[in-house]
């Protein structure tokens, strides 16, 4: 009970000048509502076992009143009698409780877990039906942190702490109605000492505040340098740029402190404990001295002396955990609150009731007079998951889309070309809806995408990026996340499709070869093969590719180029690229400048209107591109296009 209530005061400033939210105690009962059946029982084993606690030093006291030391002359064999049916009867107690504390730690952790799975799963469900500009501004470690140390905390209201206090309320009541039945004089002197109780608990506890939230600070601080250095990618910066000494002194300064203040924390929490038994002994000693000498002079039996010194220990423990009971509770509620926050703030893409299931889809695409800028941070994140950083107020002229207007058949292919920062990327990222038009519309078949559900709108544009991601784990699982029902069959046509099967076969596991981290154990080309081929699996209706050969090599180029040639035939599609080489067979070829379409028309029409495309062009070209464009060019069955004086 001593230790439990010096760890409470180390979560005290969680909560801390934290304003909780209007009517979070009743939303978290309302939260607990499915398992009210088993709260009501878990309550009822934890009265039955306080009372059949509490009723133990009433037994010693008349075994030893009424067994042992009798006030008048009884006869041996009926005091062996007494002697054994208070044994018997203290055992069966004993046992009782101990029943009752099984039930009660049963029910308490099915209650717990089932919360914690409710509370995981909520947020699970939430956070990943949110916008793409959620996760660009969030902490991960702050979102996971909710899902996990939140989470943990919240039950903790329900079940720790709620069947803590109760316990608690409990173990009191039931110990001063026994207490008063001895001896009303002694229980007022036991109480006599309960005020000293409070000066410990409010000094103390002030100190440990302090002292533990520095330490988590630290800890956070620490926790973080070893998330960002032990991802891949951060442990390759380290690897290429950084000082293994420097980093390694700047850990050990953070964790350091941490162990600074872990000694200094347990000091003070040994100290709380110190004055907490200087304070009970003071209690007991009185009791005793009063109590003794009250035995002494025949005023009060031995027994009752002794069952009081039992009900001291039942009777300041109770008292201490009362004092520290406000701010447990207010602790667990912020968890709560922490957890809600993140289940009540709104997805800026938000499927429609009555939304459109698109099937059979032709990938005709159509912008009509869009435009788009990036909203401001409190509409697509929370403060609290990003270090609490608030941005500057939207520029209203801020505009990253202007005006954007264009067709796409079933079938064609156009490619989005322009200058970094020009908006190409931001125009296929409204197709899929990763973000919506603010003003205008996008349609997918005259179906304006904000009308479509999200799982049919995503089972009709497939993306390919520039840094395809993978998931730890097996090729086959990769692929296989775009379409869970394939066949091997399937599969295998995929990769052969996208040029990356011949590799797939020569790996002494195959399909079943982990790609490691993000797919760090492949190549840049393999990985963009492999991300071909799980859309290729997909087989959606309209295809985009952002940048989909960027940063490789001719001969990686050349394959994945072979692969696109595969996954783009019958398809609709969006390529963005800076090596024109890419797209220079596009059935159009969008140039985009200030979010603007600047120009329209194919590769040969825009090389002879001698605009921004020509410029683009010949820029590239005379960077040696050469190799990767006459490949390019060949691959999509063309080539005669090309200016002689090229």
């Amino acid at each position: 009970m001593h230790g439990g209530g010096m760890m409470r005061f180390g979560r005290l400033d969680a909560s801390k000048d934290v304003k909780l939210s209007k009517g979070l105690v009743k939303r978290v009962f309302k939260f607990a509502k499915p398992y009210r059946a088993q709260i009501f029982v878990a309550m009822i084993a934890i009265l039955i076992a306080s009372l059949m606690s509490a009723a133990g030093p009433r037994i010693i006291k008349d075994m030893i009143d009424l067994a042992i030391r009798p006030e008048h002359s009884v006869p041996a064999a009926v005091r062996l009698e007494r002697l054994n049916r208070y044994v018997i009867l203290f055992i069966l107690l004993a046992v009782g409780g101990a029943v009752m504390g099984l039930v009660m730690r049963w029910l308490l952790s099915k209650i717990g877990e089932g919360l914690i799975f409710d509370l995981r799963s909520a947020l699970f469900d939430h956070v990943q039906r949110m916008p793409i500009a959620f996760f660009t501004r969030t902490q991960t470690g702050a979102l996971i942190s909710r899902l996990n140390n939140d989470v943990i905390g919240a039950q903790r209201a329900v079940t720790e702490t709620t069947a803590g206090l109760l316990q608690v309320l409990s173990d009191l009541v039931f110990t001063l109605a026994f207490m008063f039945t001895l001896s009303w004089k002694l229980t007022f002197l036991s109480l006599a000492v309960v005020p000293l109780f409070v000066l410990p608990t409010r000094r103390m506890g002030k100190s440990l505040q302090k002292l533990v939230k520095r330490q988590m600070e630290y800890n956070a601080s620490m926790n973080t340098q070893m998330t960002e250095r032990f991802q891949i990618g951060g442990a390759l910066l380290v690897k290429l740029f950084g000082d293994y000494k420097s980093e390694s002194a700047g850990f050990s300064e953070k964790a350091g402190n941490v162990r600074d203040l872990g000694v200094k924390t347990a000091l003070v929490g040994r100290m709380f404990f110190v004055s907490f038994s200087l304070v009970a002994a003071a209690g007991t000693a009185l009791v005793y001295w009063y109590g003794g000498k009250s035995a002494i002079h025949g005023l009060l039996p031995v027994g009752t002396v002794v069952a009081f010194s039992l009900y001291l220990t039942r009777l300041y423990a109770p008292i201490t955990g009362l004092s520290n009971t406000p701010v447990e509770v207010r602790t667990a509620l912020v968890s709560f609150d922490r957890v809600f926050e993140v289940l009540d703030f709104p997805s800026a893409i938000v499927e429609k009731s009555e939304a459109k299931v698109l099937t059979k889809a032709t990938g005709a695409i159509n912008f009509d007079g869009v435009w788009f800028r990036y909203p401001h941070g409190s509409e697509v994140s929370i403060a609290s998951l990003e270090e609490g950083r608030v941005d500057a107020p939207v520029d209203l002229d801020s505009w990253v889309l202007k005006n954007v207007s264009f067709s796409v058949e079933p079938g064609q292919m156009f490619a989005l070309v322009g200058p970094s920062g020009a908006g190409k990327t931001t125009i296929s990222m409204l197709v899929p809806r990763l973000y919506d038009a603010v003003e205008g519309k996008v349609t997918i078949d005259g179906v304006d995408v904000k009308d479509l559900t999200l799982t049919s709108l995503g089972a009709t544009v497939g993306v390919v990026t520039q840094d395809a991601h993978m998931f730890h784990d097996t090729i086959r699982a990769n692929l296989m996340y775009a379409r869970p029902d394939a066949t091997e069959e399937q599969m295998v046509e995929a990769a052969k499709a996208a040029q990356i099967y011949n590799l797939i076969a020569s790996l002494p596991e195959e399909f079943d070869t982990m790609v490691g981290e993000r797919g760090y154990r492949l190549s840049g080309g393999e990985k963009q093969r492999l991300a071909i081929a799980r859309l290729l699996l997909k087989n959606p209706a309209i295809m985009i590719l952002d940048e989909a050969t960027a940063h490789l090599d001719s001969e990686s180029e050349v394959l994945i180029q072979r692969a696109l040639a595969e996954a783009l035939s019958g398809r609709s599609s969006l390529v963005i690229a800076h090596r024109l080489s890419t797209i220079v067979k596009a059935d159009q070829i969008l140039v985009v400048d200030g979010g603007k379409i600047v120009e329209q028309g194919t590769h040969a029409q825009l090389l002879a209107a001698g605009g921004l495309y020509e410029e683009l062009y010949r820029t590239q070209f005379q960077t040696g591109d050469r190799p990767a464009f006459d490949g390019a060019e060949a691959l999509l069955g063309g080539g005669s296009e090309a200016p002689a004086e090229s």
